[in-house]
């Protein structure tokens, strides 16, 4: 379906259904040092230096993360996620499934994710304000996949020899991979943040504020890593992406065009904001007067979600420039970029009364566009 078979495609990755209250996973001292020393690599990724530098400091992630894949596999090898039908056709494209997972599979298949991305930084011509979110994102990852604490692991220094990922792929089956590599990671934040949302909230609900507040910073650290993945997905030429990409995403290729709307774990996300927003649904004002750092942590993680939204328009732009969105209704905007503006203005101006600084000129123009 879509992309052609003969194209270099990354192996399906497979999730687990998205819930809040499970408790920290136990997966044992191996793993635990392994996943300490991965996210200790990742907080030294050199992601603002010269271009070898930095490839270096990557090779040795992925390296890192590869030897946490190893520690997971000895305890049970991966589900075969090609041989579990997709629920969608967005899954089908994007080669993501969902399964019941224990705490090793899910730690396993998203650690799997993370490495593959790994290998292929070393080669994409992402920024290094957007690697560094990507690469903070997938730290946090790994410290909620595998329990291991955040400074759990010393980096013992890059190995003698850190191979070279290369694999004497063409240009065009790296990019294709590429676009997908990076919508999987896109997948894992939105699936860990609607977790980090949902621990909150419940912590919330049972006045463990503290435990709230933890869960809410790490939410965030997951949203602001959205647009960087999709960044990540992005860094191939517009002209290829227009050429060979684009079309296999809307009908004939496939049955319905695809959009950001139908990937379940972005909706569960966005369910789980909801659910926030209904326990604390107070202003800005009045929640810094009962509890500031609340407020501030409430206000971090929806200014990282406006953001996202802003990203998406420019990112649109990059890539189709004023031309409709394949998804777009009829009676749409006159394009992408204006119909993902108009998304961006209205979540702006639902969070407007909630941060200390909103928009309340886009709330007031917002409201004006309804009554019209």
């Amino acid at each position: 379906m879509g992309l052609s078979t003969v194209a270099g495609h990354p192996a399906v990755a497979v999730f687990r259904e998205p819930r809040g209250g499970r408790s920290a996973p136990a997966l044992g001292p191996r793993v635990g040092a392994e996943a300490g020393r991965a996210a200790c690599v990742l907080a030294g990724v050199a992601t603002h230096a010269g271009p070898a530098e930095r490839a270096r400091t990557l090779r040795h992630a992925a390296a890192a993360t590869g030897r946490l894949v190893a520690a997971l596999s000895d305890q049970a090898p991966a589900v075969a996620g090609e041989e579990l039908p997709a629920e969608s056709v967005s899954q089908s494209f994007f080669r993501v499934r969902e399964e019941e997972l224990s705490d090793q599979q899910a730690a396993l298949h998203g650690t799997l994710v993370i490495h593959r991305a790994l290998e292929d930084l070393c080669e994409a011509p992402l920024s290094g304000g957007d690697l560094a979110l990507e690469l903070t994102g997938m730290r946090q990852a790994l410290v909620d996949l595998t329990g291991a604490g955040p400074g759990s692991g010393r980096d013992s220094g890059p190995a003698a020899t850190v191979p070279d990922p290369g694999t004497g792929a063409s240009l065009e089956e790296a990019w294709t991979a590429r676009w997908l590599i990076g919508h999987q990671v896109h997948v894992l934040f939105n699936v860990c943040a609607a977790v980090a949302v949902a621990d909150a909230t419940g912590h919330l609900r049972h006045g463990d504020r503290d435990s709230a507040l933890l869960r809410l910073s790490d939410a965030t650290v997951y949203v602001r890593g959205f647009p960087a993945a999709m960044t990540h997905a992005s860094t191939i030429p517009a002209e290829y992406y227009r050429a060979s990409v684009r079309h296999t995403m809307a009908p004939p290729s496939v049955d319905i065009p695809l959009s950001g709307r139908q990937h379940r774990g972005y909706k569960l996300f966005r369910a789980a904001m909801r659910d926030l927003l209904a326990v604390v649904p107070d202003s800005y004002e009045q929640l810094a007067a009962r509890d500031p750092e609340l407020a501030e942590t409430r206000g971090a993680l929806l200014e990282a979600d406006i953001v996202d939204g802003e990203r998406h328009v420019t990112l649109a732009y990059s890539m189709v420039h004023l031309d409709r969105s394949i998804a777009q209704n009829p009676e749409g905007p006159d394009n992408a970029v204006a119909e993902l503006r108009l998304m961006r203005h209205r979540r702006a101006a639902q969070y407007s009364s909630l941060i200390r600084f909103g928009d309340h000129y886009i709330a007031d123009a917002v409201a004006g566009l309804r009554h019209k």
